[in-house]
């Protein structure tokens, strides 16, 4: 009950000077504000690289063609093209905890259908590449084994191919010619939009691996080969036994390959919005700090122009560390109010923006939570020393104060 009277008795005091109070508390307010506006802005962001990087698929490994060191010319990452069919059947029927594989082709040319054209991405895969991508099928199906084992002139086409190649009807069943060759459409794809390294992810014509191998490219060895794992867990495991088979296959000569997997790709992805996101925070808590100084100062000149008050307390038998408790417990009301009131105004605000850019947000529990207590921090740190210089004032010579 006894603490209960001092809350009492501090918002009586600050409401005796409201409108200072209110002053006081803007440095707060300010500060937690633009903390959970720059958290959240550099949160959205954070999740909408990771969704990008999550459309690519779920638990994958790539191999792709490493560095080529022959006859004294070297060539960098890229530059030895001997990822072969063998390689991904070999990773496939080896590798433990391995759910998917499929060899990949890829190339750019221009494809023709229904008296227009369109340059695109034309990828050889296997069946299972949709699965591995979580990429559905919106029309028609997607091509079979048979076709993969037959080397079929078949394809399944993404939604910015169908759009501009047939606008005006449905391209299922229809053809379209990939180096003068035609091939039949037996899908479309759903559309996945654009990815983190800004790629167009509908601008795509799907054959099998085998088709472009003899038909398109003409060459026996593979651009990548995308593995999917079982699961996160055992991504890096799974990750080393490849490399393990591979440099097997290659009879220990040196690595002509490179190994990768999303987790990697996905951590060097947001390793920029992670720091910036700690940046803006720390930039905006400074603020933070401006405003634990503010209310240090307001309280210094509370204590002067309560001297007398205070001398009155002590002549009627306060303790020192019941001043000191309600001079503190009055700064830690200023920041918390103030934090709370932060919060409500860096929400709005980071709102406000998302609809005035289009920017994502993602409001953090533990950055206002965070924030708040922060906040209450300052009031305590702040606070203490206004508070105990008034509880160390001699109250005889407080009486005599005017």
């Amino acid at each position: 009950m006894r603490f209960i009277n001092v809350i009492k008795v501090a918002l009586r005091a600050l409401r005796r000077s409201a409108m200072r109070s209110v002053l006081t508390a803007l440095g707060i307010i300010i500060g937690v504000a633009a903390v959970i506006a720059m958290v959240s802005i550099g949160n959205g962001a954070k999740s909408q690289v990771e969704a990008s990087i999550a459309s690519l698929g779920q638990n994958i490994i790539s191999v792709f063609p490493g560095s080529n060191n022959s006859g004294g010319m070297r060539g960098g990452w890229g530059s030895a093209s001997t990822l072969t069919v063998e390689d991904a059947a070999a990773i496939s029927a080896e590798v433990a905890g391995v759910v998917a594989v499929s060899p990949e082709m890829r190339d750019r040319n221009q494809v023709l259908a229904n008296g227009l054209n369109w340059n695109s991405q034309i990828l050889g895969e296997d069946v299972s590449y949709i699965d591995i991508r979580l990429w559905t099928i919106a029309e028609g199906e997607m091509f079979n084994e048979l076709d993969v084992r037959s080397a079929t002139k078949v394809c399944v086409i993404g939604k910015t191919v169908a759009a501009q190649l047939f606008p005006d009807s449905d391209p299922v069943g229809q053809n379209l010619r990939i180096r003068n060759i035609p091939f039949r459409i037996v899908g479309v794809l759903n559309a996945k939009g654009f990815n983190f390294f800004g790629s167009d992810q509908d601008d795509i014509v799907i054959i099998p691996y085998t088709s472009h191998i003899k038909r398109i490219a003409r060459r026996p060895n593979l651009n990548s080969i995308l593995i999917q794992a079982q699961s996160p867990e055992q991504m890096a495991t799974i990750q080393q036994d490849i490399t393990d088979l591979l440099q097997q296959r290659r009879n220990g000569r040196d690595p002509d390959f490179t190994v990768r997997n999303q987790q990697e790709l996905a951590e060097a992805a947001t390793a920029t919005t992670k720091t910036m996101t700690v940046l803006l925070g720390a930039i905006a808590g400074v603020s933070l700090i401006v405003g634990g100084i503010g209310i240090m100062n307001i309280m210094l000149v509370s204590v002067t122009e309560r001297t007398r008050e205070i001398g009155i307390r002590l002549a009627v038998g306060a303790h020192g560390r019941d001043v000191l408790t309600q001079f503190l417990i009055e700064a830690i009301i200023l920041s918390v109010m103030g934090g709370a009131l932060g919060v409500l105004l860096g929400i709005g605000a980071s709102q406000l923006v998302s609809k005035l850019n289009g920017w994502p947000v993602l409001v953090s529990t533990s950055a206002i939570v965070g924030a708040v207590a922060f906040s209450a921090a300052i009031g305590v740190f702040f606070g203490f020393y206004p508070a105990r210089k008034a509880a160390q004032l001699d109250p005889i010579e407080a009486l005599r104060y005017e």
